[in-house]
């Protein structure tokens, strides 16, 4: 595919051990490898998403995902540097690993979870003003993670917070019907090619 993808940020590497470093397009990283038992029983997935943050915001950010989500989270080392540990599904987290290089400013990528406790820390966020779209009863944005003591950001992403009841929870993430969107979901209807 190289060819095609040329003029764009595209690029892999072969590695020791079977993995493959992939850059896509639009310049993510990938870290592609068979299933591993530290993944639990992942055939096909992202297992974790790595972010850069800045020195000194492990902890910090831990804590808020702690106090404020209600997610596992702690503080570790990854390849030499602090990072914070965030379980954001089965065999899922976000790592926010700490560096010294220059961070990229914010581009408006985000993540999406779900949660069952949806309100609480609506609630939580919405008493700091953290809450910054609320699209209907079942999902609502923030972008701001930060010190809890002091109100300073540490980390600045886009979290698109659903409900386990809203509409596409637990929707299939391979094979999807790519005419279906939010609000015409059938559950169950991505095998199906028709409109709804």
């Amino acid at each position: 595919v190289a060819p095609r993808l040329e003029g764009t940020k595209f690029e892999w590497r072969a590695e020791p051990g079977g993995t493959v470093l992939a850059v896509c397009p639009w310049g993510n990283r990938f870290r592609c490898h068979a299933p591993a038992p530290e993944f639990g029983d992942t055939q096909l997935g992202m297992c974790w998403v790595a972010f850069d943050a800045p020195p000194g915001t492990s902890a910090g950010i831990a804590r808020f995902y702690r106090e404020i989500m209600g997610a596992s989270a702690g503080t570790t080392t990854l390849d030499g540097r602090p990072a914070a540990v965030v379980v954001a599904g089965r065999d899922q987290t976000l790592r926010f690993v700490e560096t010294d290089a220059a961070l990229a400013p914010y581009d408006g990528h985000h993540v999406q979870v779900y949660l069952a406790d949806f309100s609480g820390p609506y609630r939580r966020l919405l008493a700091r003003g953290l809450i910054t779209l609320e699209t209907d009863a079942h999902e609502w944005r923030f972008q701001q993670i930060i010190d809890l003591d002091t109100g300073k950001p540490l980390f600045t992403l886009e979290h698109e917070v659903r409900s386990m009841k809203h509409p596409l929870y637990a929707r299939p993430l391979v094979n999807r019907n790519t005419e279906i969107s939010n609000r015409n979901y059938p559950r169950g209807g991505d095998a199906f090619r028709g409109r709804y």
